[in-house]
Order: structure tokens, then C-alpha cells, then sequence
């Protein structure tokens, strides 16, 4: 007996179509070919009304948000559904809520499921028992695929040979291994990051100085149909604050800096992925690698002066410098509880004070008291110290302010070199591609334009009573 009824055929046949990800879109098209042939299909058991839901290529079926599929979902239960058709069970779904769901109303609205092995109704108990295997079967699947490439992918990280993106400053040398770019304009431009990080000890001023100064930075760039290539950008925040947090520009080898966050929200799971590992939980770190940028004690002495300069991250934490008139600002801590004392502005000066015991005991402050003294006395015993060294003081600041132009006016001349060698190149390359006799006659054109400018010109300038009217009928009038 047949599992397709006239009641299947009234209705409409859906084809669900799916590819996973964006790579089996270009690579696989083949897949793709025979699910969109199930139409035909469908219309050879009968079905005249026939839609195809394409709308999920390129999304996963593991418990993603899928509107195509919701498409699906929503057509089943306002019954216009007769027949679902899929080559298999994995395209419609890879985990077991959106699969068991899907079963569930096809069994209440009668909706038969058509793959490439047979036709299945949902309503029997040994066709619901098949159907229940295989989407836990697909689901098994997924998990085994996943757990492969991921332990290949660390296999291959734990030998220091996995790089999935190189970072700008760096290109591929072999299958397994990177070496600086050999461009000398990036890894100038780079390394004025780190000497101005050491210098000014703050992500943030090294920022706005190099906005301020309209220093570009190396940015690599990766697209589909080209390969990689680095553009010149205005540097943003998050542009500096990866470069002087990267290990790879300190020659070591990084795997499992970052990590995913699985959660639920509206019912459907959610993937939040980059999210830092602090550095004792990476999967792997193998140092001097390759050639690096700096040190590794010199990253790891910049980590400490990034992590001590965030705010608001506990009483442990030192802080940066914030405005304000008193000059020991975040540096104090309080005798009776440790932490930091606050600062207050109120009337002609500010006062240092602690609330630690306010806040977390509801007892009065530890302790108060008025910011000018203690500045003053600190700040004599600054200058005191450093009195003898003012001379030289000075002669390093003005050092500093040179070498501040120097290095500005440097990367603005390896730009300009980059730019007269790609022009070069640029005319090379269509001196090469345009006929001999058509470029000879074209620069013979254009010199003797310029020529003729040239003698307009001066004779534009020469005085009136010198100038001389140059057609024959003039001078044989004037011979007369």
C-alpha cells in the first residue's frame, strides 16, 4: 500500500535545501545539484505544486537559527504541507530538538518524508522509530566530524605548524612556518608601535599619537576571489591594543587564546565566539618560533603595564592615570584595609579618603584627610631627586621630541618610495602591454606638446616690441 494519499497530493511538496558552510557552497556544488533535483522528483509522484526553501545554504544544522527551516515548520502546522522532501536526514536537521520536532507535526498533520532511500509517514510507529534513529544518527555524526578536525587541528598546532591567518607584519614561508615581511615599511611602521608603547606606557596615548601624527599602520587584508594583501589604514583602538597583545610579534607560537561561550536565547542556541583565555589556559604556547618583533620579556613586561593600567577591575589593580588637580591620584592605598584610596573634588582642593569599610561593612570611612599637603611634601622630595638630573632631563626631552618628528617624517617617506616604485611598476607593466610603434608615437606627441608649451610660454613673456608675428604673409606685407 502506498504511504502517499490523495490528501499528500492535494497539498504542496516542500523541498528543503541545505549546505552547511560557505566553503561546500563553492567547492560542492554537486550537493547542491541534487537537492534541488528533488523537485523533479516530486513532481514525478505526483505533486503539481512544488516549493523549494533554499533560504539555510550556508547554515549549520546543528541547532542555529535556521529561517528556512522555521519557514518549513510554520507551512507543516497551517497544513499546507504534503510531502517534505531532503536527500537525507542530516539536511534537515543535526540535532535532536529541531529533528523530533519536525517528526512531531508531520505525525499530527499527516505530512509524509521523502528522501533518496524511500518514503516514510511519521504516523507509523516502525517509520517514526527509523526516522528517530537516523536524526540521532545525524547527530552523532556531527559531534564525530567536529571532535576529528578539532583534534587535528590541535595535533598540528602542538608542532608550532598550524596558522589559519598570518598577522600583518608576517608572511607565509612554506606550508609550516612564517618569517618577517621583508617589506621594510611595515616592519618599520611596527615597530614604532612597541617603541612608542615603551615609551608612553599606555595603548591609548600611543593611539592618539598616531592619529594625531596620521601614521597609517599594516592591516592584512584576506578575500575569497584574491589572496592576501596588506592595506594602509588609520589605526583604531582595537588595531593597536592586538598588536602589542599578540604574541606572535614576540617570536613565539599561540594556539587557544580565544575561546567560544554556548549559550540559550529565545529558545535557539547562541555562539559567542573570541572571547580571551587569560594565558595560563592556552592550549599551546611554544616560544622563539620564529623572529619577532620584540623580546618575550618585553611582551610579557608590556602585558603587565596593559593589565595594571585597566580601571575598574579590582582593588589589586593600580590603574591609569585619570584628570584631576592631586597628583597621587590611584596611587595610595589605605593603612587600615588595604584598598585604594578614592579621590573627592570639593571647594579649593581635594581630599584623599577610603570607603571600603562604608561600603562593604556600613561602618564609617577608615580614614580622610586633605590632598595639598601630602602633594606638596611628595612633590618636594621629586624634585629633589631629581634636581641634578634636569640638564639632562631636558636634553632627552628634546631628544625625544626629534626622534617623535624623525620617526613620523620617516614612515611618510617609505610611503612615498612604496608609491613611486607601484607607479613604476604600474608603467612597466603597460609599456609591456602596448605595441612599440603605438608608445613611441604617443611619447612623441606628448614631447612635443610640452615643447610647444614651452614656447608659448616664453614667448608670453617676452616684451611686446620683441615679439615677432611668425606666418610668412606678415613678414612679406611688412617688407613693403
Amino acid at each position: 500500500m502506498t504511504k502517499i494519499t490523495a490528501d499528500n497530493l492535494g497539498r504542496g511538496a516542500f523541498v528543503y535545501i541545505r549546505q552547511s558552510t560557505a566553503d561546500q557552497l563553492l567547492n560542492n556544488p554537486e550537493s547542491r545539484r541534487r537537492q534541488y533535483g528533488l523537485a523533479n522528483r516530486a513532481r514525478q509522484l505526483g505533486w503539481t505544486t512544488v516549493e523549494v526553501i533554499d533560504d539555510d545554504l550556508g547554515r549549520s544544522g546543528g541547532g542555529i537559527k535556521r529561517p528556512g527551516f522555521e519557514r518549513l515548520l510554520a507551512a507543516i502546522c497551517e497544513g499546507r504541507v504534503g510531502a517534505v522532501f531532503a536527500i537525507e536526514a542530516s539536511r534537515l536537521a543535526r540535532n535532536g530538538r529541531d529533528w523530533h520536532t519536525l517528526i512531531e507535526f508531520c505525525g499530527l498533520v499527516g505530512t509524509v518524508i521523502v528522501d533518496e532511500d524511500g518514503i516514510y509517514d511519521p504516523r507509523h510507529p516502525n517509520d517514526r522509530l527509523l526516522h528517530g534513529m537516523k536524526g540521532t544518527m545525524s547527530e552523532l555524526e556531527l559531534s564525530l566530524f567536529r571532535q576529528r578536525s578539532q583534534e587535528a587541528l590541535k595535533q598540528k598546532a602542538r608542532r608550532g605548524a598550524l596558522f589559519l591567518s598570518v598577522a600583518a607584519g608576517y608572511v607565509r614561508a612554506g606550508r609550516d612556518r612564517i618569517e618577517k615581511d621583508p617589506n621594510q615599511r611595515v616592519q618599520e611602521a611596527l615597530s614604532l608601535i612597541f617603541a612608542k608603547f615603551t615609551e608612553l606606557q599606555s595603548v591609548r596615548q600611543v593611539h592618539v599619537w598616531l592619529r594625531d601624527e596620521g601614521i597609517v599602520l599594516p592591516v592584512a587584508c584576506h578575500r575569497a576571489a584574491e589572496e592576501r594583501s596588506i592595506v594602509w589604514r588609520l589605526p583604531l583602538y582595537n588595531t593597536v591594543h592586538n598588536i602589542l597583545t599578540n604574541p606572535v610579534y614576540a617570536g613565539a607560537y599561540a594556539f587557544g587564546r580565544t575561546m567560544s561561550k554556548v549559550s540559550v536565547k529565545d529558545g535557539r542556541k547562541r555562539v559567542d565566539r573570541g572571547l580571551r583565555r587569560p594565558q595560563s589556559e592556552w592550549d599551546v604556547l611554544l616560544k622563539d618560533q620564529h623572529e619577532g618583533y620584540i623580546t618575550w620579556s618585553e611582551f610579557e613586561r608590556n602585558q603587565r603595564v596593559i593589565a595594571n593600567n585597566a580601571t575598574g577591575k579590582g582593588s589589586a589593580v593600580t590603574g591609569a592615570v585619570r584628570r584631576g588637580e592631586l597628583l597621587l591620584a590611584g596611587l595610595l592605598r589605605c593603612g587600615h584595609c588595604g584598598r585604594k584610596l578614592y579621590v573627592g573634588y570639593g571647594g579649593k582642593a581635594g581630599r584623599y579618603y577610603c570607603q571600603g569599610a562604608l561600603v562593604n561593612h556600613g561602618t564609617a570611612r577608615c580614614i580622610s584627610f586633605g590632598g595639598l599637603r601630602a602633594d606638596n611634601a611628595v612633590g618636594t622630595q621629586v624634585l629633589r631627586v631629581l634636581k641634578p638630573l634636569g640638564i639632562d632631563a631636558a636634553v632627552k626631552a628634546l631628544a625625544a621630541q626629534t626622534g617623535e618628528t624623525s620617526a613620523a617624517q620617516r614612515q611618510l617617506d617609505l610611503a612615498l618610495q612604496e608609491a613611486h616604485f607601484a607607479a613604476a611598476h604600474a608603467r612597466g607593466n603597460m609599456m609591456l602591454s602596448i605595441p612599440p610603434i603605438v608608445w613611441w608615437r604617443a611619447s612623441w606627441s606628448a614631447a612635443g606638446m610640452r615643447r610647444c608649451r614651452l614656447c608659448i610660454g616664453s614667448r608670453a613673456r617676452l616684451p611686446s616690441s620683441r615679439r615677432r608675428s611668425r606666418r610668412p604673409w606678415a613678414r612679406r606685407s611688412g617688407s613693403t
